[in-house]
């Protein structure tokens, strides 16, 4: 694969929304990038709260950005919040959002997209993204 298809975009959404579905999670808005930045696919489930999609879209593009996990820009926005406070204002408003839910999408160790889960605690969120990419039968990076 050279690119990430839309085919592998919707196996990761698909399988991401089952995950969350089959461990009783809040509903999920799952968005997954490309490695250039443009949206492949998005999906926000009903009775998911307001701006949702927002913050799965900052968590991916955070990730893609800084080319980490959001687990790692996590710790290091307990590290060195000033860099990653400066990365917000440099990535635009609303589009880094430093916790776990960002994951990079590899192929090999090519990064080939991004995805990003809001809904539920950080930590299932990103349980779904990573569940979603290996059933695409790609690498999740999630920074740890």
């Amino acid at each position: 694969m050279t690119d990430l298809s839309l085919a592998a975009a919707r196996t990761i959404v698909d399988t991401a929304l089952a995950t969350a579905r089959s461990r009783g999670l809040k509903p999920l808005a799952v968005i997954v990038y490309d490695a250039r930045g443009s949206l492949k696919c998005v999906q926000v489930e009903d009775g998911a709260s307001l701006r949702r999609a927002e913050i799965a879209l900052a968590k991916a593009n955070g990730a893609l950005a800084l080319g980490l996990g959001s687990r790692a820009i996590a710790k290091r926005a307990e590290e060195q919040p000033h860099f990653v406070a400066a990365v917000s204002h440099v990535v635009g408003p609303a589009a880094l959002v430093p916790v776990p839910g960002g994951v990079l999408i590899r192929e090999g160790e090519r990064v080939v997209g991004a995805v990003g889960v809001s809904g539920d605690t950080s930590d299932n969120d990103e349980i779904c993204a990573v569940a979603g990419i290996e059933a695409a039968g790609l690498r999740a990076d999630t920074g740890a």
